[in-house]
Order: structure tokens, then C-alpha cells, then sequence
């Protein structure tokens, strides 16, 4: 399946979770230790709005976060233009700009990060969430093929166990380091 339509899909799971976050959630711990709610919001709003530019094959400065104040009108745009972006002719062809990857896994990337981290904003906000099931073929694909490098980057922390009972995407989440099923 092309990439632009599984990031629309994620994106489709994604806007509902971030148009339910409320004023009082801002402040709320998330699952990402250094981040509190809005802190993962600027970092989400930065990591789509980086790889527009990255499906174009320019390089992305991803050295700091800047804070989006309209990041509720910002979302829909930005991810719109995300998908865009990666549905235009050669996107996930070549190398990807100053990640110096092949453009389809980052691309992967764009799309692990808007289902990872749309997760760990439902988990501080007491949302449900659960990732499209192709989408989360192909996060679990790119989890598996680069786990040791994410974990040797500070990407993913070390996997935790998931309990017996997981879902595939418990387990995924575990796999990511993450407390699959984490509360504040």
C-alpha cells in the first residue's frame, strides 16, 4: 500500500485524539518521560511539519522544537500537507535529505511517529486509540526491522515485557519500551 495513503489513514486515527485534548490536559505527564502533553504536541506538529520537507528531498532541522501556539488549527493542515507531500511522484524514492536514509523508511518514520506518539497523547489524556490495522502492519514492520538502531539512537528505550494479556499494539508499544498500558 503507498505510504501517502497509509499516513491519511493515520492521520484519520490521529485528528480525533489531538481535537479532544482539552486546555486542562496540556500540563499532564505522557508516556515520553521528557515530554508533558504540550511538549509531545510540539514535538508531533514538528516532527510532520520536518517531514513534509524531507519528502521532498530537503534536508530537516529537527536541533530544536520550536512551540506552535495554533496547534489545534495546525494538525489538520500540517498532516494534510504531510500526506501530500508523500503522495507526490518520487517522494519515497532515493535518499530522504540530511537523513541520509532511503526516502520509504523515512517516510515509515513520519508514520511510526504520528501512531506512536498520537498513542502516547490518548494514554495522558484517557483517550482510547487504536492504529488503522494496516497502519499498524507497517509500524510493526518498521519497529521490528529497526529497533536496535531506534534503541541505540535514544529513539526507543530498551523493550518491556508486555503483560500476558496484550494486544499486538500492547506489544508493540512494549517493544517500543514503552508501559503499554501507562496512566498518569
Amino acid at each position: 500500500m503507498k505510504l501517502s495513503v497509509l499516513l491519511d489513514r493515520a492521520r484519520d486515527h490521529a485528528l480525533p485524539v489531538i481535537a479532544n485534548i482539552t486546555d486542562d490536559d496540556v500540563a499532564r505527564p505522557t508516556p515520553c518521560a521528557d515530554y508533558d502533553v504540550r511538549a509531545l504536541l510540539d514535538h508531533l506538529l514538528h516532527v510532520v511539519v520536518e517531514f513534509q520537507k524531507l519528502a521532498a528531498k530537503q534536508d530537516a532541522d529537527f536541533s530544536h522544537t520550536p512551540s506552535y501556539p495554533d496547534w489545534r488549527a495546525q494538525y489538520p493542515t500540517e498532516t494534510a500537507k504531510l500526506v501530500e507531500a508523500w503522495g507526490e511522484p518520487g517522494a519515497t524514492e532515493g535518499i530522504s535529505g540530511n537523513m541520509n536514509m532511503p526516502a520509504q523508511t523515512v517516510g515509515g518514520l513520519a508514520l511510526l511517529d504520528l501512531t506512536i506518539h498520537v498513542s502516547d497523547l490518548a494514554q495522558a489524556t484517557g483517550q482510547r486509540f487504536e492504529p488503522d490495522p494496516e497502519v499498524f502492519a507497517e509500524v510493526a514492520s518498521l519497529v521490528n526491522q529497526m529497533g536496535p538502531m531506534a534503541v541505540e539512537w535514544k529513539v526507543f528505550k530498551d523493550a518491556v515485557e508486555a503483560p500476558a494479556d496484550a494486544s499486538p499494539f500492547e506489544q508493540l508499544l512494549a517493544s517500543t519500551g514503552r508501559d503499554p498500558r501507562w496512566s498518569a
